[in-house]
C-alpha cells in the first residue's frame, strides 16, 4: 500500500532507531551483489554512513550508486530502502555528518574517531549519503493480520 512519507516516518525510524545495523548491499563492476553490514544515521529521509573512502562499497558505488539496504530484528519488523548513494566531499557536510554520527543517542551515535583519529578532516573518512527512491515498511505481525506492507516512493 503506497503512503506518503509523513506516514511512514514514524515506523521507519522506531524500527530503524531499535535495530540500529543493516545490510547494504551494492553491486561489484561484474554485475553481482555483495552485502555488508552497515550502520546508517538518518536525518529525516536521508541517510549517513560514516565510512572509508578506500573500500570495496566506494569502488562498487563508483560503478553503480544504487545499493539496498535491509533492517530485520527478531519482532520481524523490516525496513527495505532503495537508495541512491553518493559521497559528500565538501569539508562542511564531513564535519556536519560527523557531528551527526558522534552527538547522536545510543544506539545510534557513536564516536567516529575510533575509526578515524584524524577527524572529519582525515582523507580516509567518508561521509555516504543515502537518498531512499523507495522505502517499504512491513511486519510479521501486520501480515498475519492480513495487513499489506507500506510503501513510499520518492
Amino acid at each position: 500500500m503506497d503512503v506518503s512519507w509523513q506516514e511512514l516516518a514514524p515506523d521507519f525510524h522506531r524500527i530503524t532507531g531499535r535495530v540500529v545495523w543493516c545490510s547494504v548491499t551494492t553491486v561489484d563492476g561484474k554485475g553481482r551483489p555483495r552485502s555488508r553490514i552497515l550502520h546508517p544515521v538518518w536525518d529525516g529521509a536521508t541517510g549517513w554512513i560514516a565510512t572509508g573512502r578506500d573500500s570495496f562499497k566506494a569502488r562498487h558505488i563508483k560503478r553503480n550508486p544504487f545499493v539496498s539496504l535491509s533492517y530485520w530484528d527478531q519482532e520481524h519488523e523490516q525496513v527495505h530502502a532503495e537508495c541512491k548513494a553518493s559521497w559528500a566531499d565538501d569539508q562542511e557536510t564531513r564535519s556536519r555528518v560527523w557531528d551527526l554520527v558522534k552527538n547522536a543517542p545510543p544506539p545510534i551515535g557513536y564516536d567516529p574517531a575510533l575509526f578515524w583519529q584524524g577527524g572529519p578532516t582525515d582523507p580516509a573518512f567518508g561521509a555516504l549519503r543515502l537518498e531512499p527512491w523507495r522505502v517499504e515498511v512491513w511486519s510479521l505481525r501486520e501480515m498475519m493480520q492480513g495487513k499489506p506492507s507500506r510503501v513510499w516512493r520518492q
